[in-house]
């Protein structure tokens, strides 16, 4: 009897997994229609909606970035030793709600502080929350992690071009109840039933099985690997927070620079679509050593050629700079790190690459653009050329 029950259940996850890949496709969906609204626009908007200073908003996001990669290193690993992935994913999505609706009464410098700083513990948070859950999903060969994470990559798109839409006729308030609504929105998809392994509690308290973040580093290619991403993804800090302002003193329509901001984004999905066939066999190092150059590139090519078109065809390395630096490093941690160190691998990745980095990175930017816009995003060469010599100099040595 046993026996058979066993098998019923092995049958009915087989079955389920089936569900797997649109499971994930959707959440990435879903998540990126509001990463889409946050991530080029989110400064902007405290500058024209809230009437900051654009230090004043880089300082806020400076914070934010802090704030996001405190949660990431600390909050997420320790909760996700203990809680099942979804409901996790459950958690960081209602915060985010609660802390959005809380920007709609305050405007001075100090409450918005407060507020972005609450509001980034939380949402940033559910982008390593669902690059862990594919990473576990993608070990047990149920899903493409490239496939899926190019319908985040789509909604992006879709984001902004939504987003331009509505500023353009309601102005950039429509920023935030854009935001709102798609947090209700996701949360409302939260619901629907979830993969199998995603609603089990995690095992193995015992401290010989306890996955902890110090073990990480005895992997002896881990901090190289990690150094490096830090190095790029950092470098993304000028166009992040700028790139919104950059266009419109340029003087380009609110509408347009939605669609120039899209281009990268078509570039990326077009890149994670291909991913899985085309960079499979490809080494972690080589791929890294790909988007630091193509980042290299992208930043000389805005600094000395300040126009439009230029800008647009910078756009398109976007897939290097990023995609390719990104699905490095999923790679890596798929591929060499067991299950348990997953979330802390991405807890340490989303804080160091995707926040701190970035943070710095943005106060200084800041301060480089209101000297010269341009030689803000000169500025991130100092990171991807670095990064070059250490993936050359280190990917014989520790063989990643």
């Amino acid at each position: 009897m046993n026996h058979q029950q066993t098998l019923k259940q092995l049958n009915l996850q087989a079955a389920f997994s089936v569900n797997n890949q649109r499971w994930l496709s959707q959440s990435f969906f879903m998540f990126f229609l509001t990463w889409g609204i946050f991530l080029p626009y989110w400064t902007g908007w405290l500058v024209q909606a809230k009437g900051l200073s654009v230090t004043e908003a880089s300082m806020i996001m400076g914070f934010g970035l802090v704030a996001r990669g405190l949660s990431a290193l600390f909050a997420f690993p320790f909760v996700s030793r203990y809680w099942s992935s979804h409901r996790v994913l459950l958690t960081l999505i209602t915060g985010s709600l609660v802390a959005a609706i809380l920007y709609v009464p305050f405007s001075s410098f100090t409450t918005l502080l407060i507020v972005t700083i609450l509001f980034s513990v939380f949402f940033p948070a559910i982008l390593p929350a669902l690059d862990s859950t594919a990473g576990t999903l993608v070990q047990r060969g149920d899903v493409h992690y490239g496939k899926s994470r190019s319908y985040g990559s789509i909604a992006f798109v879709i984001a902004v071009l939504i987003i331009s839409v509505l500023t353009g006729f309601f102005g950039e308030q429509a920023i935030l109840w854009s935001m709102i609504a798609g947090l209700f929105l996701m949360l409302s998809m939260s619901f629907r039933p979830a993969p199998g392994i995603l609603l089990e509690k995690p095992v193995g308290m015992d401290r010989q099985l306890k996955p902890t973040m110090q073990a990480l580093w005895q992997v002896r290619s881990f901090p190289v690997v990690l150094l490096s991403v830090i190095l790029l993804q950092g470098s993304h800090a000028s166009y992040y927070n700028y790139g919104y302002i950059y266009l419109q003193e340029i003087g380009i329509q609110s509408f347009y620079i939605g669609v120039i901001l899209n281009i990268a984004v078509l570039f990326e999905i077009l890149y994670f679509l291909k991913a899985d066939h085309l960079f499979k066999e490809w080494k972690p190092s080589s791929l890294l050593l790909l988007s630091a150059a193509g980042s290299s590139l992208r930043w000389l090519l805005v600094y000395f050629f300040p126009n439009i078109w230029i800008f647009m065809l910078s756009q398109s390395l976007h897939a290097l700079s990023f995609g390719v630096a990104h699905y490095a490093f999923m790679q890596y941690i798929t591929k060499n790190l067991p299950k348990q160190q997953i979330p802390n691998a991405q807890g340490i990745y989303s804080a160091l690459a995707l926040s701190f980095s970035v943070a710095a990175l943005t106060l200084v930017g800041g301060y480089i653009y209101e000297i010269s816009p341009g030689l803000s995003f000169l500025s991130m060469i100092a990171c991807t050329v670095p990064a070059m010599v250490l993936i050359v100099s280190t990917r014989k040595k520790f063989n990643y």
